[in-house]
């Protein structure tokens, strides 16, 4: 047997167990509703502060947003919005909301110090100037049903939990987006599956900024933002420093009450994940190039062996084709039909599983683009500041690799 056919079975027994757990995960994958407790919608609930970081949100669903966590069910809350820097008309979108509800506090971002990011500083801020014993960060691409809070402190008392994180539902509309969402959500759902993340022994952490409810004192024992400072997944980090200074984290999918779409088009697709790829391989060249080998491995490889196979023997190649094409074809069809069961639960159309390859190989350009772009100092930029470059003043922090 030819080391390719050899490689293409190893591929297609990998494929089997990346289907089982995909089947799994999905079948064991909670969705959580509103819940039905009226108990905290009263004015003795505990105060809880939102936190809003907003850049340049003008043209997106900033004002939708603000409504949305302003409509909250919930008995005691107050907002406060960082106006980050903005160069657009964040700062008037935010003032009218403020001038329409008291509960809503804009703070004019200060300039960003040395040794900080953007978002975390934006964060830092608001914080300072909330008072809640609960701090709920969210993003200003987030739409949140009425009842998002008011579900969220009623699951952390209910499990004890010092922090709790719901997975919201990535909305995808463009082609690259239904392209790209799936490859990486399925990825997500793999290597951070909510029926393990809420064992205390599994040891990975997870925190998304678009909900992250931390109870204050827990997050006062991390100093708040200020360990995150230089972080572009500080949501990932903050989780981490959380859980190492024995804070009880619990994760859970939750569609049905909160929602965002993160990209609109292909280059702020390319832009955003460039700017937190890379950093998501904790700035290592040994994790980015083993990310990339298994993305072609598993991904784009199955794909090509099977149509190379199919098109030599179509053209009357000898039997070595044959044998390839079997356990190339099948690993394909696995592959295909777990991430039609991802796109599925995402609410992209089954079809756009047959273009993994184009995801993956899409994934791959962006991981080797970040990783060149931060390592040989030229950063990357988001919302119109560099990050990680020569000129952004803050530096990849010291990672292994």
């Amino acid at each position: 047997m030819s080391l390719a056919v050899q490689i293409a079975w190893l591929i297609l027994f990998a494929w089997l167990f990346g289907a089982a757990a995909t089947l799994f995960v999905l079948a064991t994958l909670r969705h959580l509703r509103p819940t039905k407790e009226a108990g905290l919608k009263g004015d003795d609930a505990p105060l809880v502060s939102v936190l809003v970081p907003a850049r340049d949100e003008a043209d997106r669903i900033l004002d939708a947003c603000v409504r949305s966590i302003l409509a909250q069910d919930y008995g005691r809350f107050e907002v406060v919005a960082v106006d980050d820097r903005s160069t657009d008309a964040t700062p008037l979108i935010l003032k009218r909301l403020a001038d329409e509800d008291a509960r809503l506090r804009v703070l004019s971002g200060a300039e960003t110090p040395p040794g900080w990011l953007g978002k975390p500083h934006a964060l830092q801020q608001a914080l300072a100037a909330s008072r809640g014993v609960w701090v709920l960060t969210t993003d200003a691409d987030v739409i949140l049903h009425p009842s998002a809070l008011r579900t969220a402190v009623a699951y952390a008392r209910r499990h004890e939990a010092d922090a709790v994180t719901f997975v919201p539902l990535y909305e995808a509309e463009t082609f690259w987006e239904r392209v790209f969402v799936p490859t990486w959500g399925w990825a997500m759902l793999l290597y951070f599956p909510p029926l393990l993340m809420n064992l205390k022994a599994y040891p990975f952490a997870l925190g998304l900024g678009g909900f992250f409810l931390v109870r204050r004192e827990a997050l006062a024992r991390v100093e708040g933002f200020a360990r995150v400072r230089g972080e572009v997944v500080e949501d990932m980090r903050l989780a981490e420093q959380l859980r190492r200074a024995g804070a009880r984290l619990r994760v859970e999918h939750a569609p049905e009450l909160l929602r965002t779409r993160m990209y609109t088009s292909l280059r702020e697709l390319w832009q955003s994940a460039a700017r937190v790829w890379f950093a998501s391989t904790r700035f290592s060249l040994a994790l980015s190039a083993f990310v990339v080998v298994w993305m072609f491995v598993m991904g784009i490889l199955p794909t090509l062996l099977a149509v190379v196979s199919a098109a030599m023997l179509a053209a009357g190649g000898d039997g070595v084709w044959a044998q390839l094409l079997a356990p190339a074809s099948v690993a394909w069809a696995l592959h295909v039909a777990s991430l039609a069961a991802v796109s599925r639960r995402l609410g992209v159309p089954a079809r756009y599983a047959l273009t993994v390859p184009v995801g993956w190989m899409l994934n791959c350009a962006v991981l080797v683009s970040s990783a060149a772009s931060i390592k040989t100092g030229r950063g990357v930029r988001w919302r119109g500041r560099e990050v990680y470059g020569q000129g952004g003043g803050v530096r990849p922090p010291r990672m292994f690799g």
